[in-house]
């Protein structure tokens, strides 16, 4: 668990993976091989352990640097995973002229949607690549809890600001948007893949600095336990730094 880089990625990157599983034997039969698109993938740790459990996963990144670490990573692997995923330059706005709708049994957006100027439109565009009954998985920052973070860090402008506006600055210093639970409720339902679960993520890790390591495995396995329990947990989650939330095409 701690080979994918420091604190705040692996807790993300576990508790993720541990729901889209969830959602995913939830909904489809043991065993079938899925059709699934990763857009704005980054590194491809996602779409790569999907590949290895057995699914045909399509990835789309944007960024050349994380598109190349995706394809290092995908190299090293054995062949029969490296037939099952295709990898690809992207923008997830385009994914209607590169696919076609109903495509897809399962469709990962992940950490993407704070850039998107236009969300809405993105999101529609995402939901038409789904079959009926796929899963759409939408990681985003929780625009409802956005003054955490600075208010407890003693950021006491920061907290006030985040109260009235959902735009920050990521951790590139790039400046992004957060999004509220009940205005993506909204948007999942006009799209026809309406909020089916949701879960917070890093609830209490999120203060760590960034490229903090991840603790020995000991400990680890027990702070994942406890993000785990909280990120299900009213009113816990609902302060977590990011929102899961799982939509199913109707």
């Amino acid at each position: 668990m701690s080979g994918l880089g420091g604190l705040r990625n692996t807790v993300r990157q576990e508790l993720v993976a541990r729901q889209v599983d969830e959602q995913i034997g939830a909904r489809f039969p043991v065993g079938q091989r899925l059709r699934i698109l990763d857009v704005g993938m980054g590194a491809g740790t996602q779409a790569l352990r999907l590949a290895r459990a057995g699914h045909r996963v399509t990835g789309m990144e944007s960024d050349p640097e994380q598109l190349a670490a995706a394809r290092a990573e995908l190299d090293g692997e054995p062949a029969g995973i490296r037939e099952r995923v295709r990898l690809m330059e992207g923008d997830g706005r385009e994914t209607g002229a590169h696919f076609l709708p109903g495509g897809f049994d399962v469709v990962l957006c992940h950490g993407v949607l704070m850039y998107a100027p236009e969300p809405d439109a993105m999101l529609a565009g995402l939901a038409r690549m789904l079959a009926p009954g796929g899963l759409l998985s939408l990681l985003v920052r929780n625009g409802d809890a956005l003054a955490m973070r600075a208010g407890l860090s003693g950021d006491w402008d920061g907290a006030l600001g985040a109260f009235d506006s959902p735009e920050y600055t990521d951790d590139l210093g790039l400046p992004v948007r957060a999004d509220r639970l009940a205005v993506l409720t909204a948007t999942l339902a006009g799209i026809g893949a309406p909020l089916h679960s949701w879960y917070g993520v890093r609830v209490f890790s999120d203060l760590a600095a960034e490229g903090a390591p991840a603790p020995a495995e000991e400990e680890l396995v027990r702070l994942l336990a406890a993000e785990d329990r909280a990120g299900r947990t009213d009113p816990y989650r609902g302060v977590a730094a990011l929102l899961h939330l799982c939509g199913v095409r109707g």
